[in-house]
C-alpha cells in the first residue's frame, strides 16, 4: 500500500512535466508559449484518464490475486 501512495503522490507532483511528442512540440511552439502551455496541460489531462483505469484494474487484479 505504501508503494502505491508514493506512487500517486510522485505522478502528482510531476504536473509541470513536458508531455509532447515532436509534432506537438512544434504547434505548440507556434501558438505562443501561454497557449502552448494550455495545450501541455490538455495533454496532461488526456493522458491521466488511461493511467488512472489500468492503475485501477492492476490494483484489483493483484487484490484479488492476494485473497
Amino acid at each position: 500500500m505504501k508503494r502505491i501512495t508514493f506512487l500517486i503522490l510522485s505522478q502528482l507532483l510531476v504536473v509541470s512535466a513536458m508531455a509532447q511528442c515532436s509534432i506537438c512540440t512544434k504547434t505548440a511552439g507556434q501558438i505562443g508559449q501561454e497557449a502552448g502551455r494550455g495545450f501541455n496541460a490538455g495533454i496532461l489531462y488526456l493522458a491521466a484518464m488511461p493511467f488512472a483505469i489500468a492503475g485501477f484494474i492492476a490494483f484489483k487484479w493483484r487484490e484479488k490475486e492476494r485473497n
